[in-house]
């Protein structure tokens, strides 16, 4: 059974309605109704509500007089939290000058890459689409053929480039993620140079063009520990819009005919560890493991909970 009905990242409440995405205009009426539900951006994070540590604010166009970006997110396909089957949502990314004008106080401004699993469905589902489109509309203002300036079209779902007419549409960069298990049943964790002491994850990469996602999990295992895996399986997927990705979720096991010592790469792997269940449930245990929005902590809690098959 997959994971990802359980992965913080991949929940939605929302349709996105790419069909409404190519109406003239379409974008611009919905800016126009008081009942469309805006979502709003800053730097990265999504202004919450009032008071409230895990609920977006939700705003009507009127309460934005100006914006860098605007992105059709999609409608609610049910009565939800009061919100009415049929809502329409858009996402406004401000620019510095509106963001602080609009919320001065940080403390209103969630980092989704800490929290979104403290939202509900409806709210995570929102601002990881926003973030990624955010994202992505930040990274392509120029097209990548004809270095023309780009422009926002299809309610904020293509650049236009400004020279030759063509749509650019937006990318997803794929990369595997990597439960190892060897014939004990433990798990291999890494250490990234760029990490605090003593954290620790689950080795991932991206993946190569031209290559498989399993062809990909045996090369990044290789290049990062020295470890050699075979049947790689699919556990489930969520996407990691910081800047750019999905996080594919496989399970491998060492190869029982090539056991190689742990070799971490010295670059950007410094600390390669076995652990078993019991030294990660320890008390005194060292390590600090990766954060609960991450696939990463799905990945290793359904280990720990024997759920892995």
């Amino acid at each position: 059974m997959s994971l990802t009905d359980k992965l913080p990242l991949a929940r939605s409440r929302v349709n996105r309605d790419a069909v409404s995405r190519k109406i003239p205009g379409f974008l611009e009426g919905l800016w126009a109704d008081p009942a469309t539900a805006v979502v709003v951006i800053w730097r990265g994070e999504a202004l919450l509500a009032p008071g409230s540590s895990n609920q977006l604010a939700l705003f009507t166009p009127a309460d934005l007089p100006s914006f860098r970006h605007r992105i059709y997110l999609g409608v609610s396909i049910e009565e939800f939290r009061g919100i009415a089957a049929g809502t329409r949502f858009v996402a406004a990314v401000l620019d510095d000058a509106a963001g602080e004008a609009m919320e001065p106080d940080v403390s209103r401004w969630m980092s989704a890459r800490t929290l979104a699993h403290t939202l509900d469905d409806l709210d995570s589902g929102l601002v990881i689409e926003a973030l990624a489109m955010a994202n992505w509309h930040d990274a392509h203002a120029f097209s990548p053929k004809t270095g023309a300036i780009t422009t926002n079209s299809q309610a904020g779902w293509t650049r236009v480039d400004t020279e030759t007419g063509r749509d650019v549409f937006p990318r997803t960069d794929a990369a595997v993620i990597m439960l190892i298990t060897d014939d004990q049943d433990r798990i291999v964790l890494g250490s990234n140079a760029l990490w605090e002491a003593h954290r620790y994850s689950l080795l991932a990469g991206f993946v190569e063009p031209g290559e498989s996602l399993e062809a990909a999990v045996i090369r990044e295992v290789w290049e990062e520990s020295g470890l050699i895996v075979h049947k790689p399986r699919y556990m489930g997927s969520q996407p990691w819009p910081f800047p750019a990705s999905l996080m594919v979720g496989f399970h491998a096991q060492l190869d029982p005919s090539h056991r190689n010592d742990l070799r971490p790469d010295g670059t950007e792997i410094v600390d390669l560890r076995w652990f078993d269940r019991a030294a990660i449930r320890a008390e005194d245990t060292d390590i600090t493991l990766p954060g609960h929005p991450s696939i990463a902590r799905a990945m290793i809690d359904a280990w720990l909970n024997d759920e892995t098959d």
